[in-house]
């Protein structure tokens, strides 16, 4: 590994590590000098341990909201991306569908979820639609305005060698717009997480959103925060998921990213 390769590493990777530790140690600290109670603030080492006494308890409920995150996250991708190519084809189906989609977004989804319970069920329904209307609205975004933001004189070039609708489409601009569909993955993923906890704060007998809200009512604390840390952990690692997938398949779009930064 040559140094210019170990120095970026170390900015993408240790120095985020260090810092959070940095900051555990601080909080661990902090909380012991000023003696805070256990009830308003615990400890890092104290939440670690609890949650360990709790633990087949705790992967129960992370392996629920999982489901439901990826569930919720896989639904907003089937329907975002063929609606994102419906908005970038037609400029009717755009001036239609996008006042739509704000107004879909501008409704709090915490007041939507009592609703969607009682039209689909106290099941596993309304948590999953809850995370869809969460997660599809910036990907679908992403996907159209990276579809029309391709050049015009790439549109023309293609035109000029007497290239069809769908081979401007499949061939210049989804490729052009591959950087944008995962930026909107990567808030698609993330906010999949918060929808699912919203859903399982409403309605819900299983979850990391129903173990905080259990937790606290027994003032368990520790547990609480224990949950609050799968659930940061939990957005994290299925960002840095999406992220290798691009990484992987589509290695020039972080590249093109870094270049336009």
């Amino acid at each position: 590994m040559s140094m210019r390769k170990l120095w970026h590493y170390g900015q993408d990777v240790i120095l985020p590590t260090v810092a959070f530790a940095l900051m555990l140690l601080a909080w661990e600290l902090g909380v012991r000098a000023f003696d805070v109670p256990v009830y308003l603030l615990p400890a890092p080492s104290v939440i670690y341990a609890e949650t360990m006494k709790e633990i087949r308890p705790v992967m129960f409920h992370t392996w629920a909201t999982l489901q439901t995150v990826l569930a919720g996250f896989l639904l907003s991708v089937a329907v975002s991306i063929p609606l994102g190519f419906v908005l970038a084809s037609s400029r009717y189906a755009s001036n239609a569908i996008y006042p739509l989609l704000v107004l879909t977004q501008a409704i709090p989804k915490v007041a939507l979820a009592p609703i969607l319970v009682i039209a689909l069920g106290a099941n596993e329904l309304p948590r999953i639609a809850v995370t869809f209307l969460v997660a599809f609205f910036p990907l679908v975004i992403s996907v159209a305005t990276g579809l029309m933001a391709t050049p015009p004189e790439l549109i023309e070039l293609g035109r000029s060698y007497r290239a069809g609708r769908l081979q401007e489409f499949f061939k210049i601009r989804i490729p052009f717009a591959i950087p944008f569909i995962f930026s909107g993955l990567k808030s698609a993923i993330t906010l999949s997480v918060v929808g699912a906890v919203v859903g399982e704060f409403v309605t819900s007998d299983r979850g990391l959103g129903n173990l905080v809200q259990s937790a606290t009512a027994f003032f368990k604390v520790p547990l609480a925060f224990g949950a609050v840390t799968l659930l940061a952990l939990m957005g994290i690692v299925l960002f840095q998921l999406v992220t290798a997938i691009e990484r992987i398949f589509f290695p020039w779009s972080l590249r093109q990213q870094r270049d336009s930064a």
